[in-house]
């Protein structure tokens, strides 16, 4: 798998499905037939399946490795979880296999950082064991926000679970009980050269993580942009942030300080190649994919 060099950074991703799964109606609520119309110059594989009119999103894990630390980033869906999407339901996805194309095994994870604790970022977690589920990687501290937290705790939290199924009983509970848990502030820094932003919105303590070295950066923004729609309609959140006002706040705020900034961008959920680099374009903007020939816009 393509590693991507950050001074002595590598950043690996550990992709667990990349198919089309979500119809840009469910999704955005502002999406309608006149914009298909008018983005098709762009809009088609890998970004739109006409065939199936679903979206492409990917399910995918970063990997840091850098200063002897292997870091991991989101953990996917998960497998053999009972969750209301069908789709996710019971999966039996290859994801160990494609961590372990990266060059990683379990053991070899020191950390975990949570972006948010939404069912496709936590649900490798943990895996099941002896009927239990432990956690996936046992050498490695969790690191989760305090406020992202304390939201899916609360009575808030647990009623929007009911619409998923309740994975944080199953992928983040078992991390809390076994000790492995780092509660921390959203701009919380790991050392001189990673360090977490609050992007809220998308979740209350939803973070991006910053990797810097050797005067170069990569940001993973996690779930600040679903798709590349939101780099053309930037005002466009979706049905699944928590507070949407504030989820467009904190991407129009994102794009306008990291555009033409020469910084890496990773999306959680952007297509291979998914890194990229964010450009004006008008009074929206585009997405330059890493090797690509020219941005998308």
């Amino acid at each position: 798998m393509a590693q991507l060099k950050i001074g002595g950074a590598e950043i690996s991703r550990a992709v667990e499905s990349e198919t089309p799964m979500l119809s840009p109606f469910e999704i955005f609520p502002d999406f309608t037939a006149d914009v298909l119309e008018t983005q098709t110059p762009w809009l088609k594989p890998p970004f739109y399946h006409f065939d199936v009119k679903l979206l492409t999103i990917t399910i995918q894990s970063f990997v840091i490795q850098l200063d002897g630390l292997t870091i991991l980033v989101d953990s996917c869906v998960g497998d053999r979880k009972k969750r209301e999407r069908e789709l996710f339901d019971d999966g039996a996805w290859d994801w160990l296999a494609s961590l372990e194309r990266a060059g990683v095994k379990p053991e070899d994870v020191d950390m975990v950082v949570c972006s948010h604790l939404h069912v496709d970022h936590v649900g490798w977690n943990t895996r099941l064991s002896n009927s239990r589920w432990v956690p996936t990687f046992p050498n490695a501290r969790y690191l989760m926000s305090k406020r992202e937290l304390a939201y899916w705790q609360s009575e808030a939290g647990r009623q929007a679970l009911q619409r998923t199924g309740d994975y944080v009983a199953d992928s983040v509970l078992p991390v809390l009980d076994s000790k492995q848990a780092d509660l921390v502030d959203e701009n919380h820094q790991l050392n001189e050269k990673i360090w977490f932003e609050h992007t809220p919105g998308h979740t209350p303590g939803h973070l991006a993580v910053h990797v810097a070295d050797d005067g170069q950066e990569l940001v993973l923004s996690g779930d600040v942009m679903h798709h590349p729609l939101q780099l053309r309609y930037p005002d466009w959140s979706t049905l699944y942030c928590f507070d949407r006002e504030q989820a467009r706040a904190t991407r129009k705020s994102f794009l306008d300080r990291y555009a033409d900034s020469g910084k890496l961008i990773m999306p959680a959920h952007f297509p291979t190649p998914t890194a990229g680099h964010i450009c004006r374009h008008g009074n929206h903007y585009g997405f330059h994919f890493h090797g690509a020939d020219a941005p998308l816009v």
